[in-house]
């Protein structure tokens, strides 16, 4: 279990049990006494008020009225939501865009610097449009939920990308690619990468990677990617 996901349970299980003990955290979440502590520390740091009563019968308790104040959201949590209300602006019509612009502004300000520039670079990469109305969507499937974390790393560290990828016969063929863009065209969504087998730009719909990886030690230059005219930077989009 990971510090975050640790630290999780531990304000789960003060809320639920109302008073515990340091022993008894540690077991529950499987770490050390020293770790709970650190953690506790940590908490508190975050906002959360968690006292602390010593003797038989004392212990830690959680003061129902605290809440966090530290934004604990990963780089890859705040792309998320940001790029599922960039897709909402490039369909158009949606109502309480504004709030949920506003809302999100908000966890980018208050991001830390170094997580605010990951963000960021994360953004350059992109891109949103409309979606030609002859495009087949009818087969479009679920994109791998472990898809956007393997992105994030090989956009900020410019790393290859290897992957398998069906077409739309249903073969399946193995890709390496340097990952350029992201391209949003509701409902599909696309990562837009250069190909050093065919020396070409290639798109490949989300639905249809799967099993992706970053291959480490292999770095490469950003290209400047052709997109057609009705396709923007998100940055171009109002927010």
């Amino acid at each position: 279990m990971n510090v975050r996901l640790r630290q999780d349970a531990i304000v789960r299980s003060l809320r639920r049990n109302g008073t515990s003990t340091i022993a008894n955290l540690a077991e529950e979440v499987g770490t050390s006494r020293r770790t709970v502590l650190r953690d506790i520390s940590a908490l508190r740091d975050e906002g959360y008020v968690i006292h602390s009563e010593p003797g038989r019968g004392g212990g830690l308790q959680l003061d129902s009225r605290s809440i966090q104040t530290t934004i604990r959201l990963s780089v890859t949590e705040v792309f998320a939501l940001l790029i599922s209300v960039a897709s909402m602006y490039a369909t158009g019509g949606i109502p309480f865009l504004g709030l949920a612009d506003a809302g999100l502004s908000k966890i980018e300000k208050a991001l830390p610097a170094d997580k605010l520039r990951d963000l960021r670079r994360l953004l350059d990469c992109l891109y949103v449009g409309k979606l030609a109305p002859q495009v087949d969507t009818t087969s479009m499937g679920e994109v791998d939920p472990e898809l956007l974390t393997a992105f994030e790393t090989a956009f900020l560290q410019r790393l290859h990308l290897r992957f398998e990828y069906r077409d739309v016969k249903g073969v399946v063929t193995h890709r390496y690619v340097e990952p350029q863009a992201m391209l949003i065209l509701p409902p599909l969504w696309y990562l837009v990468a250069w190909d050093p087998s065919r020396q070409d730009f290639r798109h490949f719909r989300m639905d249809r990677i799967s099993k992706p990886e970053f291959v480490e030690g292999t770095t490469f230059l950003r290209r400047h990617v052709p997109f057609e005219d009705y396709v923007s930077p998100i940055r171009n989009l109002a927010r």
